[in-house]
């Protein structure tokens, strides 16, 4: 593995931090999260225009960049530092894979280029942790085993539509027949503003089950999608209900490993969130360490305290080990040597928690006020936590899935 970033990856940072700066400073990002929408479409399309940011993963055949997935991570390191409302996570990192990987042909042709140009958001209706395999096997009560709850979906006899589309907002024609959704999902990343919707559900009944994943455009009849409040603002997230909604089957019904892309998605996902995690981190610190030098008590600056000292450079350490993990399982991620996107993220949230805290602490009374920006850091970890872990558990889970307690019984 050669850690060295390329020319490319440099000049992709230094492109999307400088956008960044001059579009997406702290009074933007609370005023875009604030929205309906909960993102600012304008920076939405700079970042599409200008950089290609949602195609970057995407091959140039569908309009994308034609990079892999360790570039958007980086990139996401970046838009980790402002915390920048966007819709990238769900659309270019959780769906589009799995069109990529599932889709038909048709499907594929149709959707990826809209994502790739911006002109179409989309996000995953699954619940997080366990159906992206982060926090437990999603082969188990999540994936059916005779067991109701969550999404269902039912096969739909009758001859074909002659006009299915949705005017433009996501879903592709429907196939002879179709499915009909019914059901709910909660804590949905821009479940309330996405144009397009991929539902996993269960089909074939109760005892036996299976997990597919079907297409819903987001002004389906029968749609409910209601914005939820979220402690953190910038990772704005909506409950979905399905009420006998139309959707598309995504790929083949027969011979598609859903659950497996769902995890390796999961892995990838778990490896950007890391190093967006780290992005955060560093400026969380980089905030702290500026303040410490001009605020003064007892007639000196309250950084040259040994103290002070002490606690950031604990904090410093932890972060480049946060980094050096996340890089790592970014690279990983594509070269798929091994799964450790899990780990990864559960060190970066960490590192996160511990700056923002520190953060926090060191920034005196003014730290924790709404008005400040270091409450938004320590709300980004602990959501993130919420949503795709907590960091015990992401571990936990790692450790099952390589045996690693199986193994030291043995030897012991």
């Amino acid at each position: 593995m050669d850690a060295r970033f390329t020319a490319e990856q440099d000049g992709i940072r230094l492109a999307l931090r400088e956008l960044l700066r001059r579009r997406c400073g702290p009074g933007e990002s609370r005023s875009a999260a604030d929205t309906p929408a909960g993102y600012d479409p304008e920076l939405w399309t700079a970042l599409a225009r200008q950089l290609g940011l949602p195609g970057l993963a995407l091959p140039e055949r569908y309009g994308g960049v034609g990079c892999s997935a360790t570039e958007l991570a980086l990139a996401c390191e970046e838009t980790g530092r402002v915390l920048a409302a966007t819709p990238l996570l769900g659309t270019s990192v959780l769906v589009a894979p799995l069109v990529l990987a599932l889709g038909t042909d048709a499907q594929r042709a149709d959707l990826l280029p809209r994502i790739a140009s911006g002109s179409l958001t989309a996000t995953l209706a699954v619940p997080p942790g366990t159906a992206l395999a982060l926090t437990d096997d999603n082969r188990g009560d999540w994936a059916g085993g005779g067991r109701a709850g969550g999404v269902q979906a039912r096969p739909v006899s009758g001859p074909p539509r002659e006009d299915t589309t949705s005017g433009g907002t996501g879903a592709a024609p429907a196939p002879r027949g179709g499915w009909r959704l019914y059901g709910q999902v909660d804590q949905v990343l821009d479940g309330h503003s996405a144009d397009l919707l991929l539902v996993a559900a269960h089909a074939g009944g109760f005892a036996r089950s299976r997990i597919l994943l079907f297409l819903v455009a987001g002004d389906a009849p029968g749609l409910v999608r209601t914005r939820l409040t979220a402690l953190d603002a910038t990772r704005p997230q909506g409950r979905v209900q399905l009420r006998d909604v139309e959707a598309e089957l995504l790929g083949a019904e027969d011979g598609a490993d859903v659950l497996g892309a769902l995890a390796r998605t999961g892995d990838t996902a778990a490896a950007v969130l890391a190093c967006e995690a780290v992005g955060a981190a560093d400026r969380a610190l980089e905030t702290t360490v500026e303040y410490v030098g001009q605020r003064e008590q007892f007639g000196r600056a309250i950084g040259s305290f040994q103290a002070v000292k002490h606690r950031l450079a604990d904090v410093y350490v932890q972060l480049q080990a946060a980094r050096s993990a996340a890089y790592f399982a970014a690279w990983a991620a594509v070269h798929e040597e091994q799964r450790v996107g899990g780990l990864a993220l559960a060190q970066a949230l960490e590192a996160l928690r511990t700056a923002a805290a520190e953060g926090i602490q060191l920034h005196g009374g003014i730290g924790f006020t709404w008005e400040h920006e270091a409450q938004r850091y320590f709300k980004r970890a602990a959501a993130d936590e919420l949503l795709f872990g907590p960091a015990h558990r992401l571990r936990a889970h790692a450790a099952d899935a390589a045996q690693l307690f199986e193994r030291a019984e043995v030897t012991v």
